[in-house]
């Protein structure tokens, strides 16, 4: 008796700790990544991928997109979401484990009985009454109904991983075009500025002409006008870099408000495309790899392993059970007599066979739902792998239209500085006209948000290609050797 009562205790004590190890998600959920940038990081600051400091003064783009994948609100629901079918796993695999029940009762009983016209009849006890159970069932064959239940657990799970792999991208990407945006914005406002300066340059020379008699009033007053759109102009690049550096900030978990530093965008970029495949190839791998390919065909592997355990549900199971009882609970052997002190046992162990006669006959529902879920996800797969050909497609298309547009930029902004150059002395030197120099200036503005534009939308250009390839990192933009890290 001792023992059985310890042995119902120590399994009592088991499932205890077992069930408070359920509220501690160390070890016992796996495939979680450490954070949510964790997937698209190779790198850590302190062992945290996502523990962060002080905002950096300059923010170099590294920084920028990091923060921004650790604080985008889709990332973390997906991370989340990781969580949830990684205890589905574990849900999973504990079906295989046998279950363990035991019982231990202690119990204070009293037994009064009175008959009024015989009192040798009448009984007055009371006993102290133990009872112990243990029972043990191990489903030991199920047709396979477990193993598709995990895999179709394990298939989720890993489109959960892949989902988050996708968010990661275009989280990315996001921040990396805000990021160029913010610095074209710098730039622009730069250039305003110094197209400002010029037109009050232009402005003085106007002035000094018509107050020498050599030119009409009409050239100052042109002069003041395009003085005065620059202004305007300057005025407005102004505000729309303070609205882009706002939305980099918010992409990054910070206040709108956030004073944040740019470093000054570099206009030299080696052009050479580092996708040296061929358009078929690049699109070929990004049909096997990239991340919204891999999640709906786990998906897909998913649905099937789901519909292989519709087809089993209705199938027998073979489980091994055993149970042990003890109970001290005294017994009468007749009307008047005390109670005798007893012991009671029973302990039987066998093989139990279930069969769900209902569930076979009346399954079939569920089964055929099972089937058209797996057809849905081939059909979602095949237009995840048409949906990624055409990004590749067009980001290509994108990027060498760009790559083209570097060297024309360069050539328009050399040609139109050049023209500016000789329109300002001409006119100083008494050989021009008004309408020359303006015009020259206003070509001259124009090229310089020509060039501004075609830098960036290269380097957003570069990554989107990347992102439609499944092959975006921060690797890709980790500054090497304290370079700034913009490129």
């Amino acid at each position: 008796m001792p023992r059985r009562v310890a042995a119902a205790l120590v399994a009592c004590l088991v499932t205890t700790k077992v069930f408070a190890a359920q509220d501690e998600p160390g070890p016992l959920l796996e495939g979680i990544p450490k954070s949510p940038a964790s997937p698209l990081m190779d790198v850590s600051q302190n062992g945290e991928p996502c523990a962060f400091g002080a905002v950096g003064t300059p923010l170099i783009l590294f920084e920028a997109v990091t923060r921004s994948l650790c604080r985008d609100p889709k990332t973390r629901e997906a991370w989340a979401g990781i969580r949830v079918r990684a205890t589905q796993v574990m849900a999973g695999k504990e079906n295989y484990f046998p279950t363990i029940s035991g019982s231990w009762q202690d119990i204070r009983q009293t037994n009064n009985t009175h008959v009024r016209d015989v009192p040798v009849l009448s009984t007055d006890s009371r006993s102290v009454t133990q009872n112990t159970s243990l029972s043990l069932s191990w489903v030991l064959y199920d047709f396979g109904r477990r193993g598709a239940q995990l895999e179709n657990a394990r298939d989720l799970l890993a489109a959960a991983q892949a989902n988050l792999d996708v968010n990661l991208q275009q989280a990315f990407v996001q921040a990396a075009k805000d990021y160029y945006d913010a610095q074209a914005a710098q730039a622009s406002r730069n250039a305003t500025a110094r197209i400002e300066q010029s037109a009050a340059e232009s402005e003085g020379a106007a002035r000094a002409r018509v107050s020498k008699g050599v030119a009409a009033i009409s050239d100052q007053l042109q002069a003041r006008t395009a003085h005065a759109q620059a202004i305007v102009n300057r005025v407005k690049a102004d505000g729309d870099f303070r609205t882009k550096l706002g939305a980099l900030a918010i992409d990054m978990g910070l206040d709108p408000d956030r004073a944040l530093e740019l470093p000054m965008a570099s206009d030299q970029i080696l052009a050479d495309s580092e996708f040296s495949q061929s358009l078929r190839e690049l699109i070929e791998d990004a049909k096997r790899a990239h991340p919204s390919v891999v999640q709906a065909e786990k998906e897909l592997a998913a649905a099937v392993a789901s519909e292989k355990a519709a087809r089993r549900q209705g199938l027998p199971s073979f489980s091994f059970i055993a149970k042990s009882t003890r109970s001290n609970q005294p017994i009468s052997p007749s009307l008047g007599q005390p109670p005798l002190s007893a012991t009671q046992g029973t302990s039987y162990f066998g093989l139990q066979v279930d069969v769900p006669l209902s569930d076979a006959l009346l399954h079939r529902a569920p089964t055929e739902q099972a089937r058209a879920q797996v057809e849905l996800q081939r059909e979602t797969l095949n237009e995840a792998e048409q949906q990624v050909a055409q990004t590749v497609w067009n980001s290509y298309q994108i990027l060498q239209t760009n790559t083209d547009n570097l060297s024309n930029s360069e050539i328009l902004l050399s040609s139109a500085e050049e023209s500016f150059d000789a329109s300002q002395k001409r006119y100083k030197g008494g050989a021009g006209n008004i309408l020359e120099l303006l015009n020259a200036q206003s070509a001259l503005a124009s090229a310089q948000q020509q060039r501004i534009q075609a830098l960036s939308d290269w380097r957003v250009a570069r990554l989107q290609l990347a992102a439609s390839l499944g092959k975006l990192g921060a690797w890709s933009i980790e500054p090497a050797n304290g370079s700034p890290g913009v490129e």
